[in-house]
């Protein structure tokens, strides 16, 4: 059937001005800061500054750049800080290396100072990287804000060869973040909600959230084991394109849902806190197909994917064995906050219905553990 076309809606999309992803694309930064600036900073997780930098020749030898090793959160207290640093220094480019929270730091960091960024993923755990929005976090790591930018990244340089060396629990986190990318979008499709960018998803948004979930499906196991064999070969190369690039584009220009409300409230429970990004946000994905009542063949495709690659299907698997349906209800309801994309699933949304929609995902999770256990 002919899908019904509504009329006077702005469709939008959004995309960084580079993507590069290659073997040693490191090497490649010096050229690309002097395109862009003159003066540059380099905020770093304590590995970058420690492991990754010094054996890089090129950038060791670039004057131009310093470094500065990121403080641990995306917070308002370590933004502060970094602009000060910009400001103070006269830096004209930001460079974040690292993983996600560095990666928001200097995105939001580069827009308040009015300057270009350049995004280095060490790690393929979220999708961050090409967004033009970032998360804010209290000190404490409890989610508070979305913070959108003027503009999405100028450069995106992903090397192939940091990412096959770092443990295969990033990639698969960053699986479990990209696992959402499709059902948000579509769930956002069917209610005609607007997308992260402030428009509707177009036609090349919702290919790519779909192309990013059956890419998934396809290399997702093989690139895990590539990855832990630390071997660059096309199923991670395609897996790491997938947690970058296409969910980054997807769930940008196409719209979030249940999925990653479910996983800001898990936030508010301070077990969930060990827990990375993409695993909690895939378990959210499991509660929004509780609660949209999906069919029994799609739930289950998506329990054996992450349970093939060892993402979480129960609450025990985020560090919340044994908790009261009070305190997950304390969950539930930062999930139903009203800025929420939750609302943009097709149904009525209460903090009642999510908190059985993930009682029921866990149960789910927990029967089928129980019964591949007793093969």
């Amino acid at each position: 059937m002919e899908k019904k076309l509504l009329p006077n809606r702005t469709l939008k999309a959004v995309f960084p001005g580079k993507y590069i992803q290659g073997d040693n694309a490191l090497a490649l930064l010096p050229e690309l800061v002097k395109l862009l600036g003159s003066k540059g900073l380099i905020l770093g997780s304590p590995k970058v500054k420690s492991k990754i930098l010094p054996g890089c020749s090129s950038i060791k030898a670039d004057e131009s750049l310093s470094v500065e090793e990121f403080g641990g959160e995306c917070c308002e207290t370590e933004l502060k800080r970094i602009g000060r640093i910009i400001s103070r220094n006269k830096i004209d480019i930001l460079i974040g290396m690292g993983g996600g929270k560095v990666i928001d730091t200097a995105k939001i960091a580069s827009d308040r100072a009015g300057i270009p960024v350049i995004i280095v993923p060490t790690i393929a755990s979220t999708d961050a990287p090409c967004s033009g929005c970032a998360v804010i976090y209290s000190d404490q790591g409890v989610f508070e804000t979305v913070y959108y930018q003027k503009m999405n990244p100028q450069v995106v340089l992903v090397d192939m060869n940091v990412i096959a060396m770092a443990p295969s629990r990033f990639l698969v986190s960053g699986m479990g973040d990209a696992l959402a990318t499709w059902f948000e979008a579509r769930s956002c499709d069917r209610t005609h909600s607007p997308n992260e960018c402030g428009g509707y998803s177009t036609m090349a948004g919702l290919s790519l959230a779909k192309l990013c979930y059956e890419t998934l499906l396809l290399y997702g196991k093989s690139a895990k084991t590539d990855n832990e064999n630390h071997c660059i070969t096309p199923a991670l190369s395609r897996i790491v394109e997938a947690n970058i690039l296409l969910s980054g584009l997807g769930f940008e220009s196409s719209g979030l849902a249940a999925a990653h409300s479910v996983h800001n409230g898990l936030t508010a429970l301070a077990e969930t806190h060990a827990f990375y990004h993409g695993e909690k946000v895939a378990f959210g994905v499991l509660t929004g197909l509780h609660l949209n009542g999906a069919p029994a063949d799609e739930t289950d495709t998506v329990y054996a994917f992450c349970e093939k690659i060892g993402l979480p299907t129960t609450l025990n698997d985020i560090g919340l064995r044994n908790i009261s349906r009070t305190r997950l209800m304390q969950a539930a309801e930062k999930a139903c906050a009203p800025a929420e994309g939750i609302y943009h699933e097709p149904l009525d949304i209460t903090p009642e219905k999510v908190l059985e929609a993930m009682i029921a995902a866990d149960t789910m999770g927990k029967s089928r553990k129980k019964h591949a256990h007793s093969r």
